[in-house]
This record gives C-alpha cells, structure tokens and sequence, in this order.
C-alpha cells in the first residue's frame, strides 16, 4: 500500500504565480508557433545593456572575478552607491548601509523579513506591483489594501493610510514612480503620507526602481531625505535594471539604517550568498562612468518619452477606453471597466483573437484595468492598439 507524500507547506501553497511572467510566457509561446503577437506584457527595456557596461563586465570575468563576493556586495560597488545617494539626493550613506542583492525584487523582500514578524500588516497601496502581497505573505505578515483609482490620480492620501493603520501595522510600501500605472507622488503628497507613517512608528519601504524614468519636467525625491526620522526607518531599493536595462543582471540595491542593512545582509548570507560577482563589475561601471550612463539613459527616456504620448493618444481614441498619461516609469493603465468583463477576461479574449498580450489590472489589485508597457517599438505599439480598438468594437 503506498503512502502519499506529506503536503507541501503553507507558504508554497499559498504563495500566487507572477501574473506578469505567465502572460509574457504564453504570449512568447504563441510566438513560438508562428503567431504575430504584439506584446505589451513585459516590464523590461527593450534596449540593449550599454556596451561600456557590458566591457567592464567582460574585463573582470577575464581578470578571474569568478569567486565568491561579499554578501552584502564587492566594497568598490557599495561605495560607489552610497556615494551615488549623496551626489543625487544629499543623503549621508555609509558603505555599510548598502546592500546589493540578486535583484531588486529580492532587495525589496529582504526588507520585508527583516522588519516584519509573523502577525503583522504590511500596508500596500493599490494599484501595486504584483509581488508586494505575496513577499509579505512569506513574510508570515498580513499585507493590507488602500486603493487609488484613476479619478484620484492612482495616489493614496494622507487620510486613508492613516485610516487603515491597526495596532499590527508595521511596515508601508511605496513605489514612486509606480509600476503599474506610471503614477507619480508630488514631494508633498509623499512627505505628507510619510509623516504619517513617522508619526505611526513605521517602517518604510520605498521602491524607487524608477527613479530616473520620469517625464514632464517632474523631480524624484528620495523618500529617506524628508526628516531624520523618516530616514531612520526607510529603506531604499533600487537597482541596475529599470535605468541601464540590466535586467538579467539581477542587481538590486538596498540603502537602509546600519541596523537593517546588517539584518538584511546576514538573510541573504543564509539565503544567496550574495550577487553574482563579475556582474557587480559592470554595475560599478555605470556608476564610475557616470556621462556615458546619463547619456545612454538620455536617449532610452527620449523613446520611452515619445511612445508613452503615442500610446496615451492611441487608446484615448479607443471609444470605451480612458487613460491617464503617466509621469514615470513605462506603463500604461487604462480604464476598460465600460467592457463589462473582468481584466481576466478582457486579456485572455484579447491574446487569443488579436494576439495582443496585456496583464490584467486585477493582477494589481485593480479590477477594470489593463496594464500595457511601452517599452517596445512603434511598430508594435501602432499595430497592437490597431488590434486592441479592432477588440473593443467587437464587445
């Protein structure tokens, strides 16, 4: 008689697939069978990383840079990222306030066990970036939901942050500018809301992987530079990815109090070890280069720039679709809810009779929206929103 394995456990049971990943998956294997999909799924650059980069990558792997790293990061890199915050926003870094992880995700989700226990709430704004709630969860901790829609801008207040704080609240995210709607926090409303979570003894976690993608003259501010007191419980992430289209590189930064960053690096001591090392090189590059960064930066954001206003153009034309034009990053999130279909649906018809591939805006917390990047041609972006206004008239 044979005896089944005992269950899996409760955090892999109840942990949810990226929504992202698995419509870019299905899309790409629609293309792998011939189909012309246009895809609007993924959250990566579609630009090469910066050739400079790639060389000084390449230069340490040929010096034998192949071993093991610090945990918390090669010195030379965590320096040059403390001292990166220092030249952009003012802010005093130590190099041991620094951690460089696989990833930004992963930057994101060591802060979160560092700082939270078993019981306590996480508050997530929403619309939110898919893997927020489910690293919490792992976490053991309970996230918890304030929602924005579009007739406020995406953005949370003061009030309602406020209003959702519990005796169990440890820990509010933010992402500015947002994935997935492009939403971008004044430096007021995000002191306002930060003053509160002070107020409150919080911890903050900003997520500011897309500090540098912003448009219309609009200025990122650090969330750590408010107060004393917001940078003595703020921890910063950010990486390589989203600026310099490293995303395979898998380089996140975490800027943090020395208390955290030691925490977050003694997790990942017992969990990666640490970042691939000759990777860490190329980052460093683009950190010591910084002109032939920008410039590339430069000329990325100028695309980025020119096909968010063709998109914002394309779907406000869509009748039955609304669209707020974005202030950062490279999304889209626009309004379908008129359709009378869930964004499940709407997205899984979409992909099959137009070959058009967008994720669901009930992925983020969002019912009645889509999310649609525009880090892809003008080719595609005209040729998908062809298809998508050729859908909608179809409903």
């Amino acid at each position: 008689m044979s005896i089944s394995p005992p269950p899996l456990s409760t955090w892999a049971l109840n942990i949810a697939p990226s929504p992202t990943f698995a419509v870019d998956a299905k899309a790409k294997a629609l293309q792998a069978t011939g189909e012309d999909v246009c895809l609007f799924g993924t959250g990566e650059p579609d630009f090469d990383t910066p050739d400079f980069i790639k060389d000084a990558c390449i230069a340490a792997l040929r010096a034998g840079k192949t071993k093991y790293a610090p945990t918390p990061g090669i010195p030379e890199l965590r320096s040059a990222i403390a001292a990166r915050y220092g030249a952009d926003y003012g802010l005093k870094v130590a190099p041991g306030q620094v951690v460089v992880s696989p990833g930004g995700k992963f930057s994101c989700y060591l802060a979160i066990l560092a700082t939270c226990n078993p019981g306590d709430e996480a508050i997530i704004p929403a619309p939110y970036w898919v893997s927020y709630p489910e690293m919490v969860k792992l976490a053991g901790a309970a996230p918890k939901f304030v929602l924005a829609d579009d007739s406020a801008g995406f953005k949370v207040t003061p009030a309602q942050v406020e209003a959702a704080i519990t005796p169990r609240t440890k820990l509010l995210l933010l992402n500015s500018p947002s994935n997935p709607t492009g939403a971008m926090y004044s430096s007021a409303e995000l002191e306002a809301i930060v003053t509160v979570a002070v107020k409150h003894n919080l911890y903050v976690l900003s997520d500011e992987i897309y500090e540098y993608l912003v448009y219309d003259g609009m200025k990122h501010r650090c969330v750590a530079t408010f107060s004393p007191e917001a940078e003595a419980r703020t921890m910063v992430v950010s990486g390589f990815s989203k600026p310099y289209s490293m995303t395979g590189w898998r380089l996140g930064t975490l800027v943090a109090p020395p208390a955290i960053a030691k925490a977050c690096a003694e997790i990942q001591s017992q969990t990666t070890s640490n970042a691939t090392t000759f990777a860490q090189y190329g980052a460093l590059a683009a950190l010591r280069e910084r002109p032939k960064a920008m410039e590339s930066l430069g000329r990325m954001l100028a695309a980025f720039d020119h096909r968010r206003t063709l998109m914002h153009a394309r779907l406000n034309q869509i009748p039955g679709i609304s669209c707020l034009l974005a202030q950062g990053a490279f999304y889209l999130f626009p309004n379908i809810s008129s359709f009378g279909l869930s964004s499940q649906d709407f997205c899984g018809r979409l992909l099959e009779k137009e070959k058009v591939a967008a994720v669901p805006g009930s992925a983020f917390g969002a019912e009645g929206y889509l999310r649609l990047s525009y880090a892809t041609s003008d080719e595609t972006i005209m040729k998908g929103l062809d298809r998508l206004g050729r859908f909608c008239a179809s409903l």
